[in-house]
């Protein structure tokens, strides 16, 4: 199981967990694989906390961080933080924002105590990411920086790789493969629409060999749906050198789920998800409820661009994690098909060790299937 990236990174397992857990993090990575931490919520304050954190627990093996700067966005050439957020602010329409809290009202969800209003959150931005990518490459156990949203900056790419980090960056489509390829990166993450998060439309299998074709020497990361040693065998037989899961730990007991969170994901079946660009104004597949579908109907407000839908919906959203149980039909959760079968609770560990066993016993499988060549 020891790919050329294993052997580059030091790792054991081919298997990338992503993950917003710092606990996961450090669980999957002391176990031998390769924890990525999404650090699209955090500050660059919270990061450094964070990553100091992981530090103490990880004993020097090696982790990700994941940011994300998407190629286009409204204002992308204001680079000061507090401007740019004033500039995505005003072109929100306030209907969208009404929209969102007025669809709240109507499934009997309290209003922010005092009728406060939280303040615009600026995210998703090469403003806000990149004092992110700082904080990252001040961590030496950070070996490796992904971008979930296109290819990063020219200068991003210079920075990381001058620290001696790999840069990568995820993609759903061949034409995002070959531009990864053009700026040189050191993987690529290929993600069939399968995955939670935000996902492209083509299907994993036929994405992964295609881009592995498109990389060459590059390392491919395989992503979408992937929860078990046996989809890991097809991805390394697809050409993959890893996998990248993401929405199998969020059922773990070191996931900082939420108790509801927890509950929709271990009920919900694989028909239970749809992308939507409903939370963050770009496809995400998320658990299906009453938001995506009042966002998607088409006498409705359509969702904005990235950011500024977060904009539109921000007062929204923190209502939703204020009175998550009167939420429960509208919160956000995104998670891939693979959903289906997490149906029970397990440690971080455990369940790594459960994938990498299944992927040990497939391969004998598929051996046993070989003629012999004695006599």
């Amino acid at each position: 199981m020891q790919t050329e990236l294993c052997k580059k990174l030091g790792i054991d397992f081919p298997i990338f967990a992503f993950t917003h857990c710092r606990d996961v993090v450090a669980a999957v990575s002391n176990a031998g694989a390769f924890g990525v931490l999404g650090a699209v919520g955090f500050s660059a304050e919270q990061l450094a906390i964070e990553l100091d954190w992981i530090d103490e627990q990880v004993n020097g093996r090696p982790y990700g961080v994941d940011v994300i700067i998407p190629n286009r966005y409204e204002g992308q050439d204001e680079r000061d933080p507090e401007k740019l957020r004033a500039l995505i602010s005003a072109a929100v329409p306030r209907a969208h924002r009404d929209f969102a809290d007025e669809l709240l009202d109507g499934h009997g969800v309290p209003r922010m105590p005092g009728g406060r209003k939280v303040s615009d959150r600026l995210s998703m931005t090469e403003a806000t990411s990149a004092p992110l990518v700082d904080v990252a490459l001040e961590h030496e156990n950070v070996k490796l920086i992904a971008n979930a949203l296109g290819t990063p900056p020219p200068d991003i790419i210079k920075q990381i790789q001058d620290s001696g980090r790999m840069v990568g960056a995820l993609c759903g489509a061949g034409k995002h493969a070959r531009k990864h390829v053009e700026a040189g990166l050191d993987f690529i993450v290929a993600q069939g629409g399968e995955g939670g998060g935000h996902t492209g439309e083509i299907g994993s299998s036929v994405l992964w060999p295609e881009v592995v074709d498109i990389a060459g020497d590059i390392p491919v990361i395989a992503a979408g749906g992937v929860g078990t040693g046996r989809q890991m065998y097809a991805a390394l037989g697809l050409g993959a050198q890893g996998v990248w899961c993401g929405s199998i730990w969020l059922t773990v007991a070191e996931a900082a789920s939420t108790p509801i969170e927890r509950e929709l994901l271990l009920a919900a079946a694989s028909t239970d998800t749809v992308r939507s660009s409903s939370a963050t104004g770009k496809p995400v597949r998320c658990l299906k409820n009453a938001w995506t579908e009042a966002w998607d109907a088409d006498n409705n407000p359509s969702s904005l661009d990235a950011p500024m839908q977060m904009m539109a919906v921000g007062n929204a959203m923190a209502r939703m994690r204020k009175y998550p149980e009167q939420s429960r039909d509208l919160l956000f959760v995104p998670v891939g098909q693979i959903v289906g079968r997490m149906n029970q609770t397990l440690g971080a560990r455990s369940l790594l060790m459960e994938i990498v066993e299944e992927y040990l016993e497939t391969h004998e499988r598929m051996n046993a299937l070989m003629p012999s060549t004695e006599e």
